[in-house]
């Protein structure tokens, strides 16, 4: 295990503070906290997020609910779309994880707030649904509320003093998927931290192989080029992070685990008093820019490696065939860097970077079908 955060409390202490603080606080909802699992697909997640369930409560006498994002995002929200058709926007998978946050919003702001806990609009049912489901599954009783008839409200259990962890268990491959997270601790003065299983790639595609489902090996080997760990010293709202060996990584053993907990719970992110609204406004403004210019030179690079192709006699039956292939990876390019814009500090221009990886990209592609 590597800490990614400061030296923690020694666990007796904060175990003690902790609970120190709940007898001082009194009746009422005790402190809710945010723990996102991340990590490769197979990396032992899920195994982390059971033990953790069924620990929390023997060990630290705390609430924890596992939230995995496999029974919560729908497998077809990563299905290829039909033939012709105009890709989604946002895709699927985007729409469905926002579904997901915009439900775990509404469940948080009911516990801190103890008001009617209410679904999302018709358009969201169903992610509503799956996410009561995983409610109901793990006990906590969250029932139709009134008597009218159809109403989608719903309310969250009698006020409970103890403390309660949601575990979110995904990937969270982006740093920006986690900073929505962060943002949404920072908005209701949650606590937060994060538990990155670090596992060889070999590793976890031995194990998924090994799954009734398995992903595709590319799936994850493309993840893995991608995914982007907790760094302290950029992120300062990742100081609460803990790297994990994904080989024998197990809760009963670790107790640096509930000792980040311990800690993450007796430091509350606190909401952010200065004006944040024109910063988030200025930065959707660089990063529209950064993507436009991304955008305008990958076009430039397709153009000139299509040219090249003909120049190679590559056949007209295959350039239809390469236009398609250069189109989607531009498109995962461009949606690579929307995803991780504006959110650190950068020692070099995003866009350039994209633009030197996409041209060494789009030169592999085009030579399968040049050297065929």
């Amino acid at each position: 295990m590597r800490p990614a955060t400061g030296a923690a409390a020694a666990l007796p202490a904060a175990l003690a503070a902790a609970a120190a603080r709940e007898q001082a606080g009194g009746g009422g909802r005790g402190r809710v906290g945010l723990c996102v699992l991340c990590g490769l697909p197979a990396a032992g997640k899920s195994t982390l997020a059971r033990a953790l369930r069924r620990r929390l409560p023997q060990r630290a006498g705390w609430d924890c609910a596992v939230f995995p994002y496999d029974d919560l995002v729908p497998p077809e929200a990563f299905g290829p779309r039909e033939p012709g058709a105009e890709p989604p926007s946002p895709p699927g998978w985007k729409r469905s994880r926002r579904e997901v946050l915009q439900c775990l919003e509404s469940f948080v702001r009911a516990l801190v707030g103890a008001e009617p806990l209410s679904g999302p609009g018709a358009s969201s049912l169903p992610a509503w649904e799956r996410f009561v489901g995983c409610c109901r599954r793990q006990g906590l009783p969250v029932g139709p509320a009134g008597s009218q008839a159809g109403a989608r409200s719903y309310r969250t259990p009698a006020a409970a003093s103890r403390p309660l962890f949601l575990v979110l268990d995904d990937n969270f491959y982006y740093q920006s998927m986690r900073y929505e997270v962060y943002q949404l601790a920072r908005k209701y003065s949650l606590s937060f931290c994060q538990l990155f299983l670090e596992c060889p790639l070999e590793c976890c595609l031995q194990r998924n192989r090994q799954r009734s489902h398995p992903l595709p090996d590319q799936t994850i080997c493309l993840m893995a080029r991608k995914i982007e760990m907790p760094d302290l010293e950029k992120n300062s709202w990742e100081q609460n992070s803990l790297i994990l060996n994904g080989l024998d990584c197990t809760v009963e053993d670790n107790e640096q685990i509930i000792s980040l907990l311990a800690t993450a719970l007796e430091n509350p992110v606190m909401q952010n008093e200065e004006n944040t609204e024109q910063k988030e406004a200025d930065r959707a403004i660089c990063a529209a820019s950064t993507v436009h210019r991304a955008d305008q030179a990958c076009r430039r690079v397709i153009s000139q490696t299509m040219k090249d192709a003909k120049d190679k006699n590559v056949l007209p039956s295959e350039m239809k065939s390469l236009a398609e292939e250069l189109n989607k990876l531009k498109a995962e390019f461009l949606d690579d860097l929307r995803q991780g814009d504006g959110l650190k500090n950068q020692s070099s221009d995003p866009a350039t970077r994209v633009i030197s990886s996409f041209q060494h990209e789009a030169t592999n592609v085009v030579n399968k079908y040049i050297f065929k």
